[in-house]
């Protein structure tokens, strides 16, 4: 039995119940009444397990942050209003005024506008390598380097990070690594290879079908051992370590960023995201082939396509030996200038022209003149946005049709 066929009967199992309402309850309350005096002491001190206040928790959402906490083998998870709400929570947690972040790889535009403009308004600092720029990178950590981020694919350059080999260079220095794992979940497991927390979108592949935004952070428990969050790097975690033991970083990032940014998930999408969750296990791996059958069967016809299942891409060989799961939904193709990106964009049937990726739908759209045109040019260079850039998420359509409706819109 493969993991996508173990997780369809995780995911059915634990997000439906036995007995009462089979589909998961919505509490829509944003307050909750503690009963006593005593009982509202121990909720807010944490000796109680209730609901607080629903910007720091409510349950409908606490069930979407368990199964997300166990898909990724992790201690516990906190759901967010949004991707980019997951990111800003799981950083943040983290730093302060003087830190510096290492950032590797291709990166979503929003990632890179909050890494390289808003958190530099703030005295934080990040420096921006290439995928495989392993010597630069270890030069670059120095005592104010708090986080070591990634993408587990390049979004939209398509480059493979090895995780392991940053991994290991993030423990030889005990440096956090985040990685954003929005477009392979279930596809490749970041704590497993030694990743310390992983990002989601929940609004892509996880949800599915455009109607639910969110975003979740998933950590790991704190060793009992020698531990990195232990040393003198974080000395802020130490009180979190003492209180809470192998789960600091939950608390720890609740208080330092959910109660205050208040990047708080809202029940209802935590609900359509449950929803979405249970069939992640069937549709996942039927997108995963399909991107193949897209990529492989364009490039043959002398389109310029970008995946890593294709021999010349720069890490062919990565993609057969960590990636055998698949690298998501994503592909992009060039058509060398934006008149004919435009041109493929309108003559096109199948995809829908939208920035989300990771539907049910395939979607399309020109990456220079939407999320990256605020972007100057030496930048676009290092992102790996060309003028005619068209990123491609592939959706559940039959994909012969989608390889047809492609080759005739090249046209």
């Amino acid at each position: 039995m493969n993991k996508f066929e173990n997780y369809c009967t995780k995911f059915v199992q634990s997000i439906g119940s036995k007995e009462g309402a089979v589909s998961p309850s919505i509490v829509s309350s944003a307050s909750f009444s503690y009963g006593s005096p005593e009982t509202a002491e121990g909720i807010f001190n944490g000796s109680v397990k209730k609901p607080l206040y629903s910007r720091m928790g409510n349950p409908t959402t606490a069930k979407l942050e368990s199964i997300m906490a166990e898909m990724d083998e992790g201690i516990g998870a906190v759901a967010t209003s949004s991707g980019m709400g997951a990111t800003t929570l799981a950083v943040m947690s983290l730093l302060s005024q003087g830190d510096e972040i290492i950032s590797i790889g291709g990166l979503f535009g929003g990632t890179y506008a909050l890494f390289d403009e808003t958190l530099s308004r703030f005295g934080i600092k990040t420096h921006f390598f290439d995928v495989d720029a392993f010597d630069a990178i270890e030069k670059a950590i120095n005592d104010n380097t708090k986080i070591i981020f990634l993408e587990s694919v390049g979004n939209p350059n398509m480059r493979l990070p090895d995780i392991k080999r940053i991994a290991s260079i993030a423990d030889k220095y005990d440096v956090a690594l985040i990685v954003d794992n929005t477009i392979t979940p279930l596809s490749v497991s970041p704590l497993a290879l030694g990743a310390d927390i992983t990002v989601y979108s929940t609004t892509k592949i996880i949800s599915g079908n455009s109607s639910a935004l969110g975003g979740c952070v998933v950590f790991r428990a704190i060793r009992e051992n020698a531990d990195k969050f232990k040393t003198q790097r974080y000395p802020f975690l130490q009180k979190f370590i003492k209180n809470a033991g192998k789960t600091a970083l939950i608390p720890n990032a609740k208080k330092r960023a959910l109660r205050d940014l208040g990047m708080s998930a809202n029940a209802h999408a935590s609900y359509q995201t449950l929803l979405g969750l249970e069939t992640l296990a069937l549709r996942l791996p039927r997108i995963v082939k399909s991107v193949e059958t897209v990529a492989l069967e364009l490039a043959k016809h002398g389109i310029a396509v970008n995946h890593p299942c294709i021999q010349s891409h720069p890490h062919h060989a990565r993609y057969k030996e960590d990636f055998q799961y698949g690298c998501g939904t994503l592909l992009t193709i060039d058509m060398q200038s934006k008149e004919h990106a435009y041109d493929f964009l309108r003559k096109t049937k199948i995809a829908t022209i939208t920035a989300n990726i990771g539907d049910s739908r395939t979607l399309a759209l020109h990456m220079a003149s939407t999320i990256y045109s605020d972007f100057d040019e030496k930048t676009r260079e290092f992102l790996g946005i060309t003028d005619g850039l068209i990123r491609i998420s592939i959706g559940l359509e039959n994909p012969v049709e989608i390889i047809n409706d492609f080759i005739q819109a090249t046209k």
